[in-house]
């Protein structure tokens, strides 16, 4: 940003160390105010500078070795009668400072009591006040330099009709009107509906104050394009052509606002991922329990029971809100991940069947894949559910039907392009885009599309955490996401993921297994929930398997030992009290060196890869998990084992 004009700022002070620190205060300033300050210890050198140098503010001590009080407000006053004069004085006296400002001078600041911004401000100020001073003049060239010639728009309004009597050229380029019909407008004109209440109250706040006042705070401006902008006004009491009136300045802070909304998303969302993760596990280990019993109980229920719709309906209800869960998760980057190489073209041409299923049959699907396309590094499930998510977003805005396009392609991502986001770095990239021919949406949808639980939709018809997820899960992925779309016109959202060295793995949609899931080998359980350990504990029975059960690590120890037979396989939480889940597998593992290991856990990616449960060959079962999901996996890890013993014994 380039600096703006040089202000000559004359500072009389006796004090050497209050001069210092106002000339450090000085020097924090923003661009906006650079300054060239000269100090001088007395009135009679301010006299004498005053008389031989310009200078566009005066900044003037009360206490000087031969002017005191209002004696050196009247000297000051005398050598330059139209310069700008703050006071700033430790002398904190309400009858004095009434006199000072009767005598001329623009404000006066207490020492001690104001920092950087303050002085800056008040600084400001009393050079637009003495712009006022200058308008009433009646003066043309001071009235074409410091107000026509002003870069920030000013008005001047009528304070009883807020007539607009006066407007500078800046205020003509910035808002879009002319001249003539601007001087046809009055304040209330400029705001939105909504902020009129405001504005008027403001303004009726400035007119009844016997002194000028700024700083107005931050309004809402509309332009005649019918662009709201945001604005920081300042208002000054004038008498413009005989009649009372006020000055006001506005500064446009639309798109500095902007960028502070922008570095405040990363943090909004990162505290709504601690929200989310905290309670997570918790309402994981509930549902699973909620889900576990459920399970259970229709074991018990005959097909005809009246009871049967009612626990399926909580198995449904339960399972909707885990659902819930894990899409905040993702959406706040800390949903569990188990990356790897992939190819986009095989997962899009993986689901083309379903696609087809998921978008109905008025909607045509065209697939466009590179056929050189890079690998990447990801969660198979995760990008599965990115692509879905965005299939049914593009249905929906299709209710007519229409087409839907997904396409890949290699990319390099420099800064200046417009899929480039600031959380990402330059390189090469692979592309994924899904493109509709629905209904589009505005500037304003789209600012807030990635949003939880915002939707367009019916309540009835979604939950608003579609996109948020998609977004969480690309984030998560080291990606961007980014959308180009326009009422009417349909939608793009590209997703781009860093292109990696290395082949993709080879990988299919897994299958329910019709092979029986029981087993008859001995399993230590470790569960420091005592609901959810009793449900594992009745699966894990009921599967056929003999179980051995603790609360933590010490009680399993304890247990093994007592035991003493062979322990064919560890379930066990990651996060317990004491010995975590990994230390008790470790120490166990010495103990049976045949013994292996399942982990389940229902905290989040972040916290579980502290534990090193990630890395690529661990065994892990996520929370909830249903009886299903349990047996299946035990029989994924023991079913190999024997199969080896097996050919060994041969």
């Amino acid at each position: 940003m380039s600096r703006g004009p040089l202000t000559a700022v004359l500072l009389v002070e006796d004090n050497s160390g209050d001069a210092r620190l106002l000339r450090e205060m000085l020097n924090e300033q923003g661009p906006e105010f650079d300054t060239a300050l000269t100090h001088v210890h007395s009135m009679s050198d301010a006299e004498k500078h005053l008389a031989e140098r310009s200078v566009d503010i005066l900044l003037l001590d009360l206490g000087l070795p031969d002017a005191q009080g209002l004696e050196a407000v009247r000297r000051a006053h005398s050598a330059a009668p139209r310069l700008p004069l703050v006071v700033l004085t430790g002398m904190d006296d309400e009858a004095l400072a009434v006199q000072t400002l009767q005598e001329g001078a623009q404000d006066y600041l207490i020492k001690g009591q104001i920092d950087t911004r303050g002085l800056l401000r008040a600084m400001r100020y009393a050079i637009e006040r003495k712009i006022a001073e200058l308008a009433q003049s009646q003066s043309e060239e001071s009235y074409r330099v410091l107000f026509d010639g002003n870069p920030n728009p000013m008005w001047v309004f009528d304070v009883d009709s807020k007539a607009i009597l006066a407007v500078n050229s800046a205020a003509v380029r910035h808002y879009g009107y002319s001249r003539e019909e601007f001087l046809k407008m009055n304040g209330n004109d400029l705001q939105p509906p909504e902020e009129v209440d405001r504005f008027l109250a403001q303004f009726a706040v400035v007119a009844s104050r016997s002194r000028p006042l700024g700083g107005g705070g931050v309004f809402k401006h509309r332009k005649k394009s019918g662009e709201v902008i945001d604005v920081e006004v300042a208002g000054s009491l004038i008498i413009f052509q005989g009649r009372s009136a006020m000055l006001g300045m506005a500064s446009d802070v639309t798109e500095r606002n902007s960028l502070q909304a922008q570095l405040l998303q990363p943090q909004k969302m990162e505290s709504l991922g601690r929200l989310a993760g905290g309670v997570a596990h918790d309402l994981n280990n509930l549902m699973g329990v909620v889900l576990g019993y459920g399970d259970l109980t229709l074991d018990k229920l005959d097909r005809t029971s009246p009871l049967r719709l009612n626990v399926e309906r909580m198995q449904n209800a339960a399972g909707r809100a885990v659902s819930i869960v894990r899409q905040l998760l993702a959406f706040s980057r800390k949903q569990i991940q188990q990356p790897r190489m992939l190819s986009l073209n095989v997962i899009v041409k993986e689901m083309e069947e379903l696609l087809h299923r998921l978008i109905g049959e008025d909607v045509e699907l065209l697939l466009e894949t590179e056929p050189e396309l890079g690998t990447v590094k990801a969660d198979v499930g995760q990008i599965e559910q990115v692509i879905m998510n965005l299939a049914l977003n593009a249905r929906d805005a299709m209710p007519g039907g229409g087409q839907l396009t997904i396409s890949t392609a290699n990319i390099e991502l420099d800064l200046g392009d417009p899929r480039h986001q600031s959380d990402s770095s330059a390189g090469s990239y692979v592309a994924l885009a899904v493109k509709d021919t629905g209904c589009g949406m505005d500037a304003v949808t789209q600012a807030r599309i990635f949003e939880p639980f915002f939707t367009t939709k019916d309540l009835s018809k979604g939950t608003g955490l579609g996109l948020a997820t998609v977004y969480g899960i690309v984030k998560q992925s080291r990606g961007t996401i980014s959308v180009r779309s326009e009422p009417g016109y349909g939608s793009t959202f590209t997703i781009c993921l860093p292109r990696v060295e290395g082949k993709p793995q080879l990988h299919s949609v897994e299958k329910p297994s019709a092979e029986v899931l029981s087993g008859i080998e001995t399993i230590l359980l470790v569960e420091d929930a005592e609901p959810l350990r009793e449900v594992a504990r009745q699966f894990l029975q009921h599967g056929g398997y003999k179980v051995l059960v603790a609360e933590d690590s010490m009680g399993a120890l304890a247990v093994s030992r007592k035991h003493g037979g062979p322990i064919d396989l560890l379930l066990t939480d990651v996060v317990m009290p004491g010995l975590s889940g990994p230390q008790l597998a470790q120490k166990m593992c010495l103990t049976h060196p045949g013994m292996q290991v399942l982990f389940m856990s229902g905290y989040t990616d972040e916290a579980l890869g502290q534990h090193g449960v990630l890395e690529e060959g661990i065994a892990l079962l996520e929370k909830p998990f249903t009886r299903g999901s349990l047996l299946r996996k035990l029989r994924e890890i023991l079913d190999p084992v024997k199969s080896s013993s097996q050919v060994e014994a041969r």
